[in-house]
């Protein structure tokens, strides 16, 4: 009979617990051996009976080791045996790099919730909200081209179709201002939808009653800064500085309809289709070739500017375009700056519907 401790005889030391637990057999199902994340859970603690302590949705996981069984609940689906407990596939599903646990519990368990298609990983810090956008989309700088070569295509087809009428008439005014806008617009969402995620993610395209009043603001601080600037800019240079939409209505005139027609297309329609074309097809390009979102906002500001041929105006567009550019900045999304272009352009809508009345002379 072996001796006692009390005997004097020295008492069996076994190798530590982690190396029992190293040196134990790997009991996980399938062919692939231990899951991924073998260290979250590992191997059963020695002396266990191996039991399998849960099964869910995803097969039978291996046995309960000393760190507890896994979470009952996950909302990602089933999961190959060979990565059962390991982190479930799709972006922004990576485990946080601090202590097991760091990602807030609930039914999501230790990992965050899925994140909508084309969005960057969860960042670390409280809340861990969904980081911007990825650029994943397949479009860069040729769509934008072709967005510019498809609104001059139209406007050279549309004044060749209404000739003569557009000195005269109105609508046809109207409808030469519209008609190669959306075009271009409507090409620009046709390339995010085709080569890349929609606009949504591609261009930032979301609504959102706090981008509104972000937009509100950013626009009427631009009016602070634009209105002293056009005064000295026309102080400066003269009454050459008149935009070519005011020079085109400056001699026509209309009924009270068609003039609320022009004023929602200056405040509502042209800034929504600019703003998809400059600020969200140009940005997206611009930024998948690897420029820095302040680069971006220089670039799209200035061709913007050149971009409406009226190179005695193009300083002060530069001046106008920064404050909508920085909505767009701030927030990452679109809304903001359509809603502060719209507001740039109120009071210049004002003066096409009072000129179209008649109750100011030919001019903006």
């Amino acid at each position: 009979m072996p001796a006692s401790p009390e005997q004097g005889e020295p008492a069996a030391v076994g190798p530590p617990a982690a190396t029992q637990l190293a040196a134990a057999p790997l009991p996980y199902p399938g062919p692939s051996g231990p899951p991924v994340n073998a260290g979250q859970w590992g191997p059963p603690a020695p002396g266990s009976s191996g039991a399998p302590t849960h099964s869910g949705p995803w097969g039978q996981p291996g046995t309960a080791g000393p760190w507890g069984p896994p979470p009952a609940q996950a909302p990602w689906g089933p999961s190959p045996n060979e990565a059962q407990w390991g982190p479930p596939p799709g972006a922004g599903r990576e485990p946080s790099a601090g202590p097991p646990g760091a990602y807030p519990a609930g039914p999501q368990g230790a990992y965050p919730p899925a994140l909508p298609a084309g969005y960057a990983p969860y960042p670390p810090g409280p809340g861990r909200q969904p980081g911007p956008p990825a650029r994943t989309h397949r479009w860069g700088l040729g769509a934008y081209f072709l967005v510019e070569a498809v609104f001059l295509l139209a406007s050279v087809a549309v004044a060749g179709i209404l000739g003569d009428r557009l000195s005269s008439s109105a609508g046809a005014l109207v409808i030469a201002l519209v008609v190669p806008t959306v075009l271009a617009a409507g090409t620009a969402l046709l390339v995010t939808w085709w080569r890349g995620n929609g606009p949504a993610i591609d261009l930032g395209l979301q609504f959102s009653w706090r981008d509104v009043g972000i937009g509100l603001a950013f626009g009427v601080g631009g009016l602070v800064i634009t209105i002293p600037a056009s005064l000295l800019y026309v102080a400066i240079v003269g009454n050459d500085t008149t935009s070519a939409v005011g020079e085109e209505f400056g001699g026509v005139r209309s009924g009270p309809l068609l003039a609320v027609v022009v004023f929602v297309i200056v405040v509502f329609v042209a800034p929504l289709c600019e703003e998809i074309v400059y600020r969200g097809l140009l940005w997206g390009a611009v930024e998948k070739l690897g420029a820095k979102r302040w680069w971006a906002l220089v670039i799209t500001t200035v061709v913007f500017a050149l971009a409406h041929f009226e190179f005695t105006r193009t300083p002060l567009l530069l001046v106008v375009a920064i404050p909508i550019a920085l909505s767009r900045l701030y927030t990452g999304r679109l809304t903001a700056g359509v809603v502060a272009h719209g507001v740039n352009n109120l009071l210049p809508a004002v003066s096409l519907v009072l000129m179209l009345l008649g109750v100011l002379p030919g001019t903006s």
